[in-house]
């Protein structure tokens, strides 16, 4: 392998400089082109070590010939390239050294009114996946509701609709690049954890490195490092003090990279951060990765990366969830909750989001007296308001003039209206319409929106992805998640709008 640093010399710093000043550069605006932190940039223009390769792709910038740059002491050698025994030697002390960051940061869940953490292995539940992404399926609306039965369990997933289930972990078998998409709460987070943890049991790719990236966490850092310089910092914190431990470790392509929540990074950071992880899996492209997103937040194709959607949990699914989070209580709980579910098929339609499962089971911990419509209530607020707050999700762009108020009453228009035509599924076309009308008349206590700014299609993309109440059933066809939902909230826009 060659030397892994490169330095530029007094005379090669001067041609960078004036390449920069021809280019109409600076340091920062050279670094934020090449979606890099300042520090590298610093180093290159003061002649110190940079990675081999930001020195060349630094110089490539600048219509530079990076040979003609160097200093002649630092101009690339032959090395002998690191044993099998070496590298896994170097895996192994890895491996060890991030063991207990992966277990902390991984290995327990908590969400919503839960009051203390519980261990992922105790209830996690195998995750299922769609081949095909249900948006990209080019069907029509009358091909769709010809055989739809609406009042059928899983009605959205039968028919022209079904398509084949497979384990998740297949799929990141057969793909060592694989983007992971899906709802809100679909469980996209909770199987990227799981997957760490087993790799980090040496139970899945345990002759790999784990590394785990939550992205807005990385988008957030300060100093807006790149991704090795990121990791290279994990890493250190972890105790690593083997020099180039990781770039070694990339080159050799032993990582398992486990990048969470694409969907989440703030819109002034996105291009930034993706052209990051497009050079980033481009140059280390021996390793495995996995992304995670949210299926309408895509804004970006990595054209190495196959993708999937989650699928919804199906009966099996939901009733190993539900006995495993009870099994420390008596076995009638579990039984309870699954008869009420059984019972009852809007509960067990919305226990097909495994996040809204998990709020079914804490509500059932406690409540045994209820009114349905408490439920739904609360399952709105939930998507609506509460997952993004928790997970500190901002809205973005002119998104951040709607209140989640507007949201939901927005959103109970759009079900009135349909419902009452009995329409369960509707062209995009259709729904933008009636955003478009609802904005413009919107009274005048509730409006201070800038007209302008708001855009209709922008807006439905948002919803879809931020809450999923709005699902892309087929492509630019919509309909609401669960039709317990639209009928809900057509009830309540009666009532109350």
């Amino acid at each position: 392998m060659t030397r892994r640093s490169l330095q530029a010399s007094a005379k090669g710093i001067s041609k960078a400089e004036a390449a920069l000043i021809r280019n109409s550069l600076t340091q920062q605006g050279l670094a934020g082109e090449l979606g890099i932190s300042r520090q590298p940039v610093t180093k290159f223009f003061q002649g110190k070590p940079v990675d081999r390769y930001i020195f060349v792709t630094i110089c490539e910038k600048l219509n530079l010939n990076w040979e003609e740059i160097i200093i002649s002491s630092s101009f690339p050698e032959v090395e002998q390239p690191a044993s099998v025994s070496q590298m896994q030697s170097l895996v192994q002390i890895l491996r060890e050294k991030v063991h207990d960051s992966i277990q902390r940061r991984c290995g327990v869940m908590r969400v919503l009114d839960m009051e203390q953490p519980r261990r992922l292995d105790t209830i996690y539940t195998q995750v299922n996946i769609w081949q095909r992404v249900s948006a990209y399926r080019r069907l029509d609306i009358a091909e769709i509701s010809r055989n739809f039965e609406p009042g059928k369990y899983n009605c959205f997933n039968l028919g022209s609709l079904q398509q084949p289930r497979r384990p998740a972990l297949e799929a990141v078998e057969s793909h060592d690049k694989l983007m992971i998409l899906g709802k809100p709460g679909s469980g996209k987070t909770i199987f990227l954890k799981w997957l760490a943890i087993q790799c980090n049991l040496g139970e899945y790719r345990g002759d790999r490195v784990p590394i785990f990236i939550h992205l807005k966490d990385f988008a957030e850092a300060r100093e807006q490092p790149n991704l090795l310089e990121y990791i290279t910092e994990q890493f250190e914190e972890c105790g690593v003090t083997i020099s180039n431990a990781v770039l070694n470790l990339l080159t050799e392509g032993l990582a398992f990279v486990l990048l969470d929540g694409l969907d989440e990074i703030q819109d002034a950071d996105f291009e930034r951060v993706v052209r990051d992880i497009h050079r980033f899996t481009t140059r280390f492209y021996t390793n495995r990765f996995v992304i995670t997103c949210r299926v309408a937040a895509r804004k970006y194709i990595f054209e190495q990366f196959t993708e999937v959607e989650i699928a919804d949990f199906d009966e099996q699914q939901m009733s190993e969830f539900v006995t495993k989070w009870f099994q420390e209580e008596a076995s009638t709980k579990a039984e309870y909750v699954l008869h009420k579910l059984q019972e009852n098929q809007s509960l067990q339609e919305l226990a097909n989001n495994p996040l809204l499962l998990t709020f079914l089971c804490l509500f059932f911990t406690e409540v045994t007296d209820f009114e349905q419509s408490e439920i739904y209530q609360e399952a709105l607020n939930i998507l609506i308001k509460q997952w993004n707050e928790q997970r500190y999700i901002q809205q973005n762009g002119s998104n951040q003039q709607i209140s989640t108020q507007l949201i939901e009453e927005l959103l109970s228009v759009v079900a009135q209206n349909t419902w009452d035509r009995r329409e369960y599924f509707f062209k995009q076309e259709a729904i933008e319409k009636q955003i478009c009308e609802y904005i413009q008349n919107l009274s005048d206590s509730k409006r201070n929106l800038n007209l302008a700014e708001i855009d209709s299609e922008a807006l439905l993309k948002y919803i879809q992805a931020q809450n999923g109440l709005l699902v892309e059933r087929a492509k630019r066809i919509y309909s609401f998640s669960h039709i317990t939902f639209q009928q809900f909230l057509a009830g309540k826009h009666r009532r109350y709008f």
